[in-house]
């Protein structure tokens, strides 16, 4: 079973950014400058975490997960341009 998350991120630093934009590549979509969507199992979620951990500047940076249930999910309304990549 999987979970919608959103993640968003604050990083200090343009080198960890990128590093961090490019791992969560491989998770989901990249839907504005530092907030992905990703459709993702719980071990999928755990292996994310665990490599953006190793990543980040603990003092300096934060990156945070926003868990919808399906219902939630379904109800988001987007307004605008949908993605960076349009």
């Amino acid at each position: 079973m999987t979970m919608f998350v959103v993640v968003s991120y604050d990083i200090r630093d343009d080198k960890r950014r990128q590093k961090i934009c490019d791992e969560l590549k491989n998770y989901g979509d990249h839907v504005q400058y530092s907030v992905f969507e990703c459709d993702l199992t719980e071990e999928q979620i755990k292996e994310l975490q665990s490599r953006l951990g190793k990543l980040i500047n603990r003092r300096q940076d934060s990156i945070r997960y926003y868990f919808l249930c399906g219902r939630c999910a379904s109800r988001i309304q987007i307004q605008g341009r949908w993605s960076l990549l349009d």
